[in-house]
Protein backbone atom coordinates (compact mmCIF):
# COMPACT_ATOMS: atom_id res chain seq x y z
CA UNK A 1 0.00 0.00 0.00
CA UNK A 2 1.12 3.55 -0.78
CA UNK A 3 0.88 7.02 0.75
CA UNK A 4 0.81 9.92 -1.73
CA UNK A 5 1.91 13.15 -0.06
CA UNK A 6 0.37 15.47 -2.64
CA UNK A 7 -2.96 15.40 -4.47
CA UNK A 8 -5.24 18.07 -5.97
CA UNK A 9 -8.41 16.01 -5.49
CA UNK A 10 -10.16 18.86 -3.62
CA UNK A 11 -9.71 21.04 -6.71
CA UNK A 12 -11.47 18.43 -8.81
CA UNK A 13 -14.21 18.03 -6.21
CA UNK A 14 -14.83 21.78 -6.23
CA UNK A 15 -14.92 22.04 -10.02
CA UNK A 16 -17.23 19.06 -10.36
CA UNK A 17 -19.65 20.34 -7.74
CA UNK A 18 -19.77 23.65 -9.59
CA UNK A 19 -20.82 21.70 -12.70
CA UNK A 20 -23.70 20.18 -10.74
CA UNK A 21 -22.14 16.77 -10.18
CA UNK A 22 -22.14 14.98 -6.82
CA UNK A 23 -20.38 12.12 -5.01
CA UNK A 24 -17.18 13.07 -6.81
CA UNK A 25 -14.56 10.88 -5.12
CA UNK A 26 -16.61 7.71 -5.36
CA UNK A 27 -17.44 8.25 -9.02
CA UNK A 28 -14.13 9.65 -10.33
CA UNK A 29 -11.33 8.49 -8.03
CA UNK A 30 -12.16 5.57 -5.77
CA UNK A 31 -11.64 2.81 -8.33
CA UNK A 32 -8.25 4.24 -9.35
CA UNK A 33 -7.14 4.54 -5.71
CA UNK A 34 -8.13 0.94 -5.04
CA UNK A 35 -6.46 -0.37 -8.21
CA UNK A 36 -3.23 1.51 -7.50
CA UNK A 37 -3.12 0.63 -3.81
CA UNK A 38 -3.25 4.23 -2.55
CA UNK A 39 -4.19 3.97 1.10
CA UNK A 40 -4.05 7.69 1.94
CA UNK A 41 -2.87 11.13 0.92
CA UNK A 42 -2.55 14.82 1.62
CA UNK A 43 -5.43 16.42 -0.33
CA UNK A 44 -4.60 20.11 -0.63
CA UNK A 45 -6.58 23.32 -0.70
CA UNK A 46 -5.15 24.97 -3.80
CA UNK A 47 -6.46 28.25 -5.19
CA UNK A 48 -5.98 27.50 -8.86
CA UNK A 49 -5.82 30.11 -11.62
CA UNK A 50 -7.94 31.93 -12.69
CA UNK A 51 -9.51 31.92 -9.21
CA UNK A 52 -6.42 33.50 -7.64
CA UNK A 53 -7.84 36.98 -8.18
CA UNK A 54 -9.74 36.44 -4.91
CA UNK A 55 -7.94 34.03 -2.57
CA UNK A 56 -10.46 34.43 0.24
CA UNK A 57 -13.47 33.67 -1.95
CA UNK A 58 -11.91 30.61 -3.56
CA UNK A 59 -10.50 29.26 -0.30
CA UNK A 60 -13.95 29.31 1.27
CA UNK A 61 -15.53 27.79 -1.83
CA UNK A 62 -13.09 24.88 -1.60
CA UNK A 63 -13.73 24.49 2.12
CA UNK A 64 -17.49 24.39 1.46
CA UNK A 65 -16.93 21.77 -1.26
CA UNK A 66 -14.93 19.62 1.14
CA UNK A 67 -17.73 19.79 3.71
CA UNK A 68 -20.26 18.78 1.05
CA UNK A 69 -18.15 15.90 -0.27
CA UNK A 70 -17.31 14.28 3.05
CA UNK A 71 -21.00 14.22 4.04
CA UNK A 72 -21.72 11.72 1.27
CA UNK A 73 -18.43 9.88 0.73
CA UNK A 74 -17.96 7.00 3.14
CA UNK A 75 -14.87 5.67 1.34
CA UNK A 76 -12.61 8.38 2.75
CA UNK A 77 -12.06 9.61 6.29
CA UNK A 78 -10.56 12.96 7.23
CA UNK A 79 -7.83 12.39 9.80
CA UNK A 80 -5.61 14.71 11.83
CA UNK A 81 -2.89 12.57 13.41
CA UNK A 82 -1.19 9.19 13.40
CA UNK A 83 -3.69 7.39 15.64
CA UNK A 84 -6.65 8.55 13.54
CA UNK A 85 -4.79 7.45 10.41
CA UNK A 86 -4.16 3.96 11.80
CA UNK A 87 -7.80 3.69 12.89
CA UNK A 88 -8.94 4.57 9.37
CA UNK A 89 -6.65 1.90 7.91
CA UNK A 90 -8.03 -0.68 10.33
CA UNK A 91 -11.57 0.27 9.26
CA UNK A 92 -10.77 -0.05 5.56
CA UNK A 93 -11.05 3.68 4.84
CA UNK A 94 -8.85 5.81 2.63
CA UNK A 95 -7.38 8.33 5.04
CA UNK A 96 -7.09 11.96 3.99
CA UNK A 97 -5.09 14.71 5.65
CA UNK A 98 -6.13 18.20 4.58
CA UNK A 99 -3.18 20.23 3.30
CA UNK A 100 -2.76 23.71 1.88
CA UNK A 101 -0.83 24.46 -1.31
CA UNK A 102 -0.03 28.14 -0.86
CA UNK A 103 -1.38 30.32 1.93
CA UNK A 104 -1.81 33.62 0.09
CA UNK A 105 -5.24 33.79 1.77
CA UNK A 106 -3.51 34.68 5.04
CA UNK A 107 -2.65 38.11 3.65
CA UNK A 108 -1.49 40.13 6.65
CA UNK A 109 -3.69 38.27 9.16
CA UNK A 110 -1.86 35.41 10.87
CA UNK A 111 -5.09 34.35 12.59
CA UNK A 112 -6.11 32.85 9.26
CA UNK A 113 -3.50 30.16 9.84
CA UNK A 114 -5.55 29.13 12.86
CA UNK A 115 -8.63 29.13 10.60
CA UNK A 116 -6.89 26.60 8.36
CA UNK A 117 -5.94 24.52 11.38
CA UNK A 118 -9.42 24.61 12.90
CA UNK A 119 -10.82 23.50 9.53
CA UNK A 120 -8.54 20.46 9.75
CA UNK A 121 -5.41 21.39 7.81
CA UNK A 122 -2.30 19.68 9.16
CA UNK A 123 0.22 20.29 6.34
CA UNK A 124 0.90 23.45 4.36
CA UNK A 125 3.13 25.30 1.91
CA UNK A 126 3.59 29.04 2.37
CA UNK A 127 3.37 29.72 -1.37
CA UNK A 128 2.33 28.14 -4.60
CA UNK A 129 4.10 29.73 -7.60
CA UNK A 130 3.18 33.25 -6.54
CA UNK A 131 4.85 35.84 -4.36
CA UNK A 132 2.65 36.65 -1.38
CA UNK A 133 2.85 38.29 2.04
CA UNK A 134 4.71 35.27 3.47
CA UNK A 135 7.38 34.64 0.85
CA UNK A 136 8.01 33.86 -2.80
CA UNK A 137 7.38 30.79 -4.90
CA UNK A 138 10.04 29.10 -6.98
CA UNK A 139 8.42 30.40 -10.17
CA UNK A 140 7.77 33.94 -8.95
CA UNK A 141 11.05 35.44 -10.14
CA UNK A 142 11.63 36.97 -6.69
CA UNK A 143 14.85 36.15 -4.86
CA UNK A 144 14.07 37.33 -1.33
CA UNK A 145 13.43 34.94 1.53
CA UNK A 146 10.50 34.72 3.91
CA UNK A 147 8.98 37.92 5.20
CA UNK A 148 8.75 38.53 8.93
CA UNK A 149 5.13 37.38 8.72
CA UNK A 150 6.20 34.25 6.84
CA UNK A 151 8.71 33.41 9.56
CA UNK A 152 6.02 33.95 12.19
CA UNK A 153 3.74 31.57 10.27
CA UNK A 154 6.44 28.86 10.23
CA UNK A 155 6.91 29.23 13.99
CA UNK A 156 3.17 29.11 14.57
CA UNK A 157 2.75 26.03 12.36
CA UNK A 158 5.32 24.16 14.41
CA UNK A 159 3.70 25.29 17.66
CA UNK A 160 0.31 24.05 16.44
CA UNK A 161 1.72 20.73 15.26
CA UNK A 162 1.47 21.25 11.50
CA UNK A 163 3.88 19.86 8.91
CA UNK A 164 5.84 22.60 7.13
CA UNK A 165 6.15 21.85 3.41
CA UNK A 166 8.83 23.62 1.32
CA UNK A 167 7.69 22.45 -2.11
CA UNK A 168 7.11 25.55 -4.28
CA UNK A 169 9.22 27.90 -2.14
CA UNK A 170 12.12 29.72 -3.76
CA UNK A 171 15.60 28.85 -2.52
CA UNK A 172 16.00 31.82 -0.16
CA UNK A 173 12.68 30.99 1.50
CA UNK A 174 13.69 27.34 1.71
CA UNK A 175 16.80 28.17 3.73
CA UNK A 176 14.80 30.47 6.01
CA UNK A 177 12.49 27.54 6.80
CA UNK A 178 15.46 25.28 7.51
CA UNK A 179 16.90 27.88 9.89
CA UNK A 180 13.59 27.99 11.77
CA UNK A 181 12.92 24.24 11.81
CA UNK A 182 12.70 22.34 15.06
CA UNK A 183 10.41 19.63 13.66
CA UNK A 184 10.78 17.57 10.47
CA UNK A 185 10.33 19.58 7.26
CA UNK A 186 9.00 17.96 4.08
CA UNK A 187 8.98 18.70 0.38
CA UNK A 188 5.78 16.91 -0.53
CA UNK A 189 6.28 16.87 -4.31
CA UNK A 190 9.78 17.70 -5.55
CA UNK A 191 12.53 15.94 -7.49
CA UNK A 192 16.31 16.15 -7.71
CA UNK A 193 17.85 19.12 -9.47
CA UNK A 194 20.96 17.04 -10.22
CA UNK A 195 18.89 14.93 -12.63
CA UNK A 196 16.56 17.66 -13.90
CA UNK A 197 17.41 21.33 -13.28
CA UNK A 198 13.81 22.56 -13.13
CA UNK A 199 13.22 25.49 -10.80
CA UNK A 200 10.96 23.44 -8.57
CA UNK A 201 13.50 20.68 -8.01
CA UNK A 202 15.93 20.55 -5.09
CA UNK A 203 19.71 20.70 -5.04
CA UNK A 204 21.70 18.06 -3.19
CA UNK A 205 22.40 20.61 -0.43
CA UNK A 206 18.66 21.21 -0.06
CA UNK A 207 18.00 17.48 0.05
CA UNK A 208 20.58 17.02 2.78
CA UNK A 209 19.10 19.92 4.74
CA UNK A 210 15.63 18.32 4.71
CA UNK A 211 17.15 15.03 5.86
CA UNK A 212 18.91 16.85 8.70
CA UNK A 213 15.51 17.87 10.10
CA UNK A 214 14.27 14.29 9.93
CA UNK A 215 12.05 15.18 6.99
CA UNK A 216 11.04 13.48 3.74
CA UNK A 217 10.89 14.42 0.04
CA UNK A 218 8.08 12.98 -2.08
CA UNK A 219 9.07 12.22 -5.67
CA UNK A 220 6.89 14.01 -8.24
CA UNK A 221 5.40 12.39 -11.36
CA UNK A 222 4.86 15.67 -13.26
CA UNK A 223 6.95 15.11 -16.38
CA UNK A 224 8.80 18.45 -16.62
CA UNK A 225 10.32 17.79 -13.19
CA UNK A 226 11.64 14.38 -14.30
CA UNK A 227 13.80 15.30 -17.29
CA UNK A 228 14.61 18.21 -19.56
CA UNK A 229 14.51 15.70 -22.42
CA UNK A 230 10.91 14.74 -23.31
CA UNK A 231 12.16 11.30 -24.37
CA UNK A 232 13.28 10.59 -20.81
CA UNK A 233 10.07 11.62 -19.04
CA UNK A 234 9.43 8.08 -17.92
CA UNK A 235 8.68 6.15 -14.77
CA UNK A 236 12.18 4.67 -14.95
CA UNK A 237 13.72 8.13 -14.86
CA UNK A 238 11.60 8.95 -11.81
CA UNK A 239 12.94 5.81 -10.14
CA UNK A 240 16.41 7.18 -10.84
CA UNK A 241 15.46 10.39 -9.01
CA UNK A 242 14.52 8.26 -6.02
CA UNK A 243 17.83 6.38 -6.22
CA UNK A 244 19.77 9.65 -6.35
CA UNK A 245 17.87 11.00 -3.34
CA UNK A 246 18.63 7.82 -1.42
CA UNK A 247 22.32 8.24 -2.19
CA UNK A 248 22.22 11.87 -0.99
CA UNK A 249 19.75 11.73 1.92
CA UNK A 250 19.53 8.12 3.00
CA UNK A 251 16.63 5.71 2.60
CA UNK A 252 14.70 7.19 5.54
CA UNK A 253 14.01 10.47 3.76
CA UNK A 254 12.41 9.53 0.41
CA UNK A 255 8.70 9.03 -0.21
CA UNK A 256 5.97 9.54 -2.79
CA UNK A 257 4.34 12.85 -3.76
CA UNK A 258 3.03 12.28 -7.24
CA UNK A 259 0.95 15.41 -7.99
CA UNK A 260 -1.04 13.50 -10.60
CA UNK A 261 -2.84 15.77 -13.07
CA UNK A 262 -5.14 13.22 -14.71
CA UNK A 263 -8.26 14.33 -12.85
CA UNK A 264 -8.30 17.90 -14.18
CA UNK A 265 -8.01 19.15 -17.76
CA UNK A 266 -5.22 21.68 -17.41
CA UNK A 267 -4.74 21.87 -21.17
CA UNK A 268 -1.67 23.04 -23.01
CA UNK A 269 -0.45 25.08 -20.05
CA UNK A 270 0.87 21.85 -18.55
CA UNK A 271 3.14 21.22 -21.48
CA UNK A 272 4.08 18.09 -23.32
CA UNK A 273 1.55 15.28 -23.08
CA UNK A 274 -0.49 17.22 -20.53
CA UNK A 275 2.16 16.78 -17.84
CA UNK A 276 1.89 13.00 -17.87
CA UNK A 277 4.84 10.66 -17.41
CA UNK A 278 5.18 7.53 -19.51
CA UNK A 279 4.37 4.54 -17.34
CA UNK A 280 2.99 6.67 -14.51
CA UNK A 281 -0.03 8.49 -15.91
CA UNK A 282 -2.15 8.17 -12.77
CA UNK A 283 -2.31 6.34 -9.48
CA UNK A 284 -3.32 3.03 -11.08
CA UNK A 285 0.24 2.78 -12.41
CA UNK A 286 2.12 3.31 -9.14
CA UNK A 287 3.03 -0.42 -9.02
CA UNK A 288 5.08 0.18 -12.21
CA UNK A 289 7.47 2.35 -10.19
CA UNK A 290 7.93 -0.33 -7.57
CA UNK A 291 8.56 -2.95 -10.24
CA UNK A 292 11.54 -0.84 -11.32
CA UNK A 293 12.68 -0.63 -7.70
CA UNK A 294 12.61 -4.44 -7.74
CA UNK A 295 14.82 -4.43 -10.84
CA UNK A 296 17.20 -2.09 -9.02
CA UNK A 297 17.54 -4.66 -6.24
CA UNK A 298 15.76 -2.60 -3.60
CA UNK A 299 14.88 -4.54 -0.46
CA UNK A 300 11.33 -5.07 0.76
CA UNK A 301 12.09 -2.98 3.84
CA UNK A 302 13.39 -0.06 1.78
CA UNK A 303 10.42 -0.18 -0.59
CA UNK A 304 8.07 -0.06 2.39
CA UNK A 305 9.82 3.04 3.71
CA UNK A 306 9.36 4.81 0.38
CA UNK A 307 5.82 3.53 -0.08
CA UNK A 308 4.55 4.89 3.23
CA UNK A 309 6.83 4.29 6.20
CA UNK A 310 8.90 7.46 5.99
CA UNK A 311 5.92 9.79 5.77
CA UNK A 312 4.15 7.79 8.47
CA UNK A 313 7.11 8.49 10.74
CA UNK A 314 6.87 12.25 10.15
CA UNK A 315 3.12 12.19 10.68
CA UNK A 316 3.57 10.36 13.95
CA UNK A 317 6.28 12.75 15.12
CA UNK A 318 4.69 16.08 14.16
CA UNK A 319 0.90 15.75 14.22
CA UNK A 320 -1.04 15.66 17.45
Amino acid sequence: MYFDSHSDIWCDVTQQLELGNTDIFNKRHLEKFRKGGIEGSFFVIWVDPPHDDDYALRTHQIMDSIRTEIKTCDAIRIVHNYDEMMSAIADGKIYVFIGVEGMAYIGDDISRLDEYYEFGAREAMLTWNEENSLGAGASSGADHGLTDLGKAVVRRMQDLGMIVDVSHLNEAGFWDVIDLAHTPVIASHSNASALCPAGRNLTDDQLRAIASTGGVVGINAYNRFISSDPRQRTVRRLAEHAAHMIDVMGIDHVGLGFDFVDMIDYGASYGDNGGYTSGLRNCTEVPNLFSIFDEMGMSKEDKEKIARGNFHRVIRQVLR
